[in-house]
């Protein structure tokens, strides 16, 4: 990333964190008036250094001190964002308890006692979902089963079955053992074909190819793949990119393969097979010799086939819909993760979660197979997710 583009980011979130720390602080002061402003004071400035610490810790801090550490850091910031949105919630209260208050008999002690009782439910509120928050991010990721019919799908090819895995986050906090057991169970579905679409790690080569060995046992009939996301421009993206190479993994870089339907099949006048696409990360553009570029990687290729794109992204759709992409499989918004950020991901990407269409074209986001940065979900469910193919019936 340009330093420039680094030196915003890094005062941006600083002073983000700061404001949502001070706000939380300020409430709960408020809230709790028995409880020691000084010794609140300190507990907000440790959590909010340790949190602003935790992005140089992930990388340079031997992981038998950083991985305990980011899960204090990334637990606080995802009940931060839990208690920052129940406390707005009391603040929206007390602005409609002010302008209905002129036509209610509320004296000003019946108010302050309903505004005490408005900030002592929205601490509970927000720490009550931070637990249960906690307890859904670290569950097994379901197995989400996924129907799509295309119009143009070889009927030889009925029921073929995908499995997509993405924003996987191999790091400090999802390791080997984590990985193993999705493995295990990606290989139970026996599925046609495995595509991985980005933000696979969190870290460099060094530091975590022990502990996404279990990839290499990947299998099946039509291969395994991968395409970046947008992690993988942060932890080293050319080593990464040789990584998966040597676990066995194909890796597609605007680019296309055809998949050809099983042998025997009795050939027609149309094509029996499809092309998996492939392209770089949306955003890939920022880093030298890498950048989407879905042009490149539909040369040559036979329109009459369907095309499935892996686009970590899912803003790729917009051009995917314009070249006729019939599907489109991507990840990157883990489904908001934890509501309400979900709304937030709304302003950058134009579907959040699900099967979606665009004009002839169909995407389906999935909610993620990991985590980024809190272990918690709310309004959203960790996934592998298993795709069944089949054409349109024709009337």
């Amino acid at each position: 990333m340009p330093i420039g583009r680094t030196i915003l980011f890094v005062t941006v979130m600083t002073l983000g964190l700061a404001g949502l720390h001070l706000y939380v602080y300020l409430r709960v002061t408020r809230t709790l008036p028995f409880a020691d402003p000084k010794t609140l004071k300190v507990v907000f400035s440790c959590l909010f250094a340790l949190l602003w610490l935790s992005f140089p810790l992930e990388r340079l801090v031997p992981t038998s001190v950083s991985t305990p550490l980011l899960w204090i850091s990334y637990s606080w910031l995802g009940s931060l964002i839990l208690l920052v949105s129940a406390y707005v919630g009391s603040d929206l209260f007390r602005l409609l308890l002010h302008g209905v208050s002129p036509a209610l008999p509320v004296d000003n002690d019946r108010r302050t006692w309903l505004f005490r009782v408005a900030d002592v439910a929205a601490l509970g509120v927000g720490t009550s979902l931070s637990g249960f928050s906690l307890f859904q991010g670290v569950r097994k990721p379901i197995v989400r089963n996924v129907q799509v019919t295309l119009d143009k799908w070889p009927q030889s090819l009925l029921g073929f079955r995908i499995v997509q895995l993405t924003d996987v986050h191999i790091g400090p906090m999802l390791r080997k053992d984590w990985l193993a057991d999705i493995v295990k169970r990606v290989l139970a579905l026996s599925p046609d074909l495995i595509v991985i679409t980005g933000d696979l790690v969190d870290g460099s080569v060094q530091q975590l190819r022990h502990h996404v060995a279990p990839l290499a046992d990947l299998r099946a009939p039509h291969g395994v793949f991968f395409v970046t996301g947008n992690h993988e421009y942060y932890s080293g993206v050319d080593a990464w990119l040789a990584e998966v190479t040597r676990l066995g993994i194909r890796v597609l870089r605007n680019e296309h393969v055809t998949l050809s339907a099983p042998s025997g099949t009795q050939p027609g006048p149309e094509p029996t097979g499809f092309d998996l696409v492939g392209v770089d990360d949306f955003h890939a553009h920022m880093f030298p010799g890498h950048g989407a570029d879905l042009t490149k990687a539909l040369a040559g290729r036979d329109d009459r086939r369907p095309a499935v794109l892996l686009a970590h992204q899912p803003a790729a759709v917009l051009e995917a819909a314009e070249r006729g992409i019939d599907l489109q499989l991507s990840g990157h918004t883990h489904a908001g993760q934890i509501w309400p950020w979900g709304y937030l991901v709304r302003l950058q990407q134009p579907y959040v979660f699900g099967l979606h269409r665009l004009r002839s074209t169909q995407i389906y986001v999935s909610a993620g197979t990991g985590y980024w940065g809190p272990p918690m979900r709310l309004g959203s469910q960790s996934e592998i997710t298993l795709i069944t193919l089949s054409p349109q019936q024709k009337p």
